[in-house]
């Protein structure tokens, strides 16, 4: 099973690089765009912004908030999987994105350098979330805002139910179909890792910000996290 060493993790996601997209959309019926529709209304961005989205994959999140900077804006792309940016790139459609081959964990910027960041569906494959907040929050401007969007486990209900029915079984059913077994059987694998809402909140205020709020979006199988950047250093 892979887990969450980067190199594993890179190999991954380089493989599934040509399905990604689709079985996203499959996976979630389709809601997965009003998702990052939400998580870039959360990050309130405005035109001018200096914008970086975390683990940005194919770049949706990344080309919606360029959208939201306009032209004299800047956004900037940051993966660690060479072919997930290809996709990316061939995606932009003459977006002014900067896309950027990096190590999330050690990232190449300064010291507030950026006015929102963002990541979605992709704090749970770093391999150390509270070194990565840190790191996310490091670069952020005093009063800039982190936007972190995430599959999550219900904790009750028909919504619960669902997620272990559709994660649990039929994603990783989905992804023997799609040639990709490993990959999709990594997902629910990591879902169950990943610290529940309230926790990620917590873990947003020790790394430094502030006015953390965070709630389930539609279908109840996502939620998305904002917190400010302190003013201290």
């Amino acid at each position: 099973m892979v887990g969450t060493d980067p190199a594993r993790v890179r190999t991954m996601f380089d493989r599934i690089a040509p399905v990604y997209d689709l079985m996203n959309t499959v996976m979630t019926a389709g809601i997965d765009g009003r998702w990052r529709r939400a998580a870039i209304a959360a990050a309130a961005l405005r035109p001018g912004d200096r914008v970086l989205d975390v683990a940005t994959g194919t770049g949706k999140l990344a080309l919606g908030a360029a959208t939201a900077v306009g032209a004299n804006g800047e956004v900037v792309g940051l993966d660690a999987s060479p072919r997930m940016l290809a996709r990316a790139r061939a995606a932009e459609r003459g977006s002014a994105v900067r896309w950027l081959e990096a190590d999330a964990m050690a990232m190449p910027f300064d010291d507030r350098s950026f006015d929102a960041v963002t990541i979605g569906f992709g704090l749970r494959n770093l391999p150390d979330t509270d070194a990565a907040l840190h790191e996310m929050a490091r670069v952020l401007r005093p009063g800039g805002r982190l936007v972190v969007l995430e599959i999550a486990e219900p904790p009750r209900g028909l919504a619960r139910l669902l997620f272990l029915t559709w994660f649990r079984r039929i994603v990783p059913f989905l992804g023997r179909l799609a040639g990709q077994p490993v990959a999709y059987a990594y997902l629910p694998d990591s879902l169950r890792r990943y610290p529940r809402p309230d926790d990620v909140a917590a873990r947003m205020g020790a790394a430094g910000l502030e006015a953390v709020r965070w709630r389930w979006l539609p279908t109840r199988l996502a939620t998305v996290h904002v917190g400010r950047r302190t003013a201290a250093p």
